[in-house]
């Protein structure tokens, strides 16, 4: 038979890993009787964990949510899953959980066993910071969202479209998406009674919510898929391939991957797949990469740079005549 203190924590895992138990399982489980089952569950109740008891046929044991938080239990893969979770919400796309991130990395990594420390150390997390925080979201304007969502609440926003325009929206919550670095609503738009994907960096949530909805079924799949294709079409109207005479990961960093790919050719050029709305925004793209570049497809991004071009050499002739 176990030790008291090792029964505990058996029970306590037997207790995490499914959604009830009952008395007679988890005593043939640990090889004790069900009345030391029923003392093991009030010491952990004494401990602070929320342990729930349905008595009669078909009742067990339970696992609950409580008041407070309790110490956890995690096997090793847990730990470092954890662990590695909390280094990106360090540095994620979500404002507001990075010094509690950390804070709770460092109690983590404080008890964990130093085999687990080596596995975490030895992949460490870095951060490209040119692409989080273009579309990170506050955590309190994430955490409203998703309680609309559960609370079935309308909600009312103001939401800032591509182009800078504001507007204010009034939806019927559905569910949210997390694509790359961007985070996404997926809602049924009541003024437009159609279903539409909104950028959460751009909204701002307005109180109180509004009443409770009955929820709509979302027609086409689930929400990531919608708000993939949504993504799509949005930056997939027209694509381009470019020669960069310049080391992937110089590039790499500047490209988000929704709108486009590096493909590493050499240790000094990659090639550049690129989408987006028109073949003319594409052109106007290629000088944010201040590299020397070669357009290998289509033909009519070659005559949108010689155009680019011709208009630059005019502007410098003028720049230059102004100074004589």
């Amino acid at each position: 038979m176990l030790q008291t203190s090792a029964r505990l924590l058996r029970l306590l895992s037997l207790l995490q890993t499914r959604r009830e138990w009952s008395g007679t399982d988890l005593a043939e489980r640990l090889s004790v009787t069900p009345r030391t089952v029923r003392r093991d569950v009030d010491k952990l109740r004494d401990l602070g964990y929320p342990v729930n008891a349905n008595v009669g046929v078909g009742g067990g044991y339970q696992l609950g949510a409580g008041a407070e938080m309790p110490p956890l239990l995690l096997d090793d893969e847990e730990a470092v899953a954890v662990a590695f979770g909390l280094q990106s919400g360090a540095t994620g796309s979500v404002e507001g959980l990075g010094d509690a991130s950390l804070r709770a990395l460092t109690k983590l990594r404080q008890v964990m066993p130093s085999r687990l420390r080596h596995r975490l150390d030895a992949l460490p997390i870095d951060v490209v910071p040119q692409t989080a925080p273009r579309s990170a979201v506050d955590a309190s304007v994430l955490t409203a969202i998703a309680s609309a969502c559960h609370a079935q609440e309308r909600l009312r926003f103001g939401y800032r479209t591509h182009d800078g325009t504001e507007t204010r929206r009034e939806v019927e919550p559905h569910r949210l998406v997390r694509a790359g670095a961007r985070w996404y609503l997926v809602a049924w738009d009541l003024l437009r009674s159609d279903w539409r994907s909104f950028r959460v960096d751009r909204m701002t949530p307005k109180t109180p919510v509004g009443p409770r909805f009955t929820p709509r079924e979302l027609p086409t799949g689930d929400a990531a898929a919608f708000v993939s294709r949504g993504i799509s079409r949005a930056a997939g109207q027209v694509s381009a391939r470019i020669l960069l005479d310049a080391p992937a990961d110089r590039i790499a960093p500047m490209v988000d991957e929704f709108w486009g790919a590096v493909e590493v050719l050499d240790a000094n050029r990659c090639a550049l797949e690129l989408r987006g709305d028109s073949i003319a925004g594409i052109a106007g793209w290629l000088s944010a990469f201040d590299v020397d570049f070669t357009v290998l497809d289509p033909p009519e991004l070659r005559q949108e740079c010689l155009r680019i071009a011709a208009r630059h050499a005019l502007l410098g002739e003028r720049y230059r005549l102004a100074t004589t």
